[in-house]
């Protein structure tokens, strides 16, 4: 079922790439063509099959019926005027950014058929050389559509993400960037810092829980600085109250006090095992 003539990925790396094959693989697309900043990227994005042409400057991405931009939060609301520019405001524009409200905002104002979205899958990894087209089956995509968003346009991302997997649910942009800020953003702070505070000579002895726990801390930092600053107030606020609950086990155990020390970890326990179900 072809949903679209021709496809331009803003940004072929490792969530970029997978959105190319899958389209490839479902056959949702005649023809996709990748925009990067390393020619070795698009070569290897070429070589696997998941773009058909690559440039390294945006002008490639002209006669798209739809453009996805999957590069890091600040380049994204960085490129509005410059597409604009390219494609007019006719193509259904998309993003997969962490964040929504400053892109959507932005991206709004210029194209009617702009759809925001945010695949919640993904790993530490980067590149399209970890590109994999099974990345999205059974994972959460949200969609940030506004009064502005054009219904057509929503439907088609929808159906899009459907198609190659995903679970599709709509939340405003608010919304979007308080919820992740705790549970994704904030898990990232925590890695960064818990990896941080490590002594180095002590490494060689971690395990798989420190492992487990600190998976996320090898993120790469571009990426995490910019969706970091660009929901800096949800950030701070998700951070205070994790420094409150770390200061009640502080506390516990500052006072010796084995009940209170098992209630907050019991609790914890208990919301955990809540995930899985």
């Amino acid at each position: 079922m072809k949903l679209f003539n021709k496809v331009a990925i803003v940004g072929v790396g490792l969530i970029g790439g997978s959105i190319a094959l899958a389209l490839k693989k479902k056959r949702l697309v005649d023809e996709i063509v990748g925009v990067a900043r390393h020619k070795e990227s698009l070569l290897l994005a070429q070589k696997i099959g998941a773009i058909d042409k690559g440039s390294q400057t945006l002008d490639i991405i002209k006669g798209s019926d739809l453009v996805i931009l999957a590069a890091p939060v600040n380049t994204i609301f960085g490129l509005a005027n410059e597409i604009f520019k390219i494609v007019g405001p006719q193509p259904i524009v998309s993003d997969v950014g962490s964040t929504k409200e400053l892109i959507v905002s932005r991206f709004e104002k210029f194209f009617p058929n702009f759809v925001g979205s945010h695949p919640l899958a993904g790993s530490e990894k980067k590149g399209v050389v970890n590109a994999d087209l099974g990345i999205f089956k059974g994972s959460l995509c949200v969609l940030t559509p506004t009064p502005n968003t054009s219904l057509e346009a929503l439907g088609k991302i929808k159906k899009m993400w459907r198609l190659i997997g995903a679970k599709v649910i709509s939340m405003s942009t608010r919304d979007h960037d308080k919820v992740l800020s705790f549970v994704s953003h904030l898990p990232h702070v925590v890695a960064f810092s818990l990896v941080d505070s490590v002594p180095d000579s002590f490494l060689k002895f971690t395990s798989t829980g420190f492992k487990d726990t600190t998976r996320i801390a090898a993120s790469e930092s571009e990426i995490w600085s910019d969706i970091l600053l660009s929901n800096q107030k949800n950030v701070l606020k998700t951070i205070t109250l994790f420094q409150n609950s770390l200061l009640k086990i502080k506390s516990a155990v500052k006072k010796n006090d084995r009940k209170q020390l098992a209630f907050i970890l019991n609790k914890a326990k208990d919301k955990r095992r809540s995930v899985n179900r």
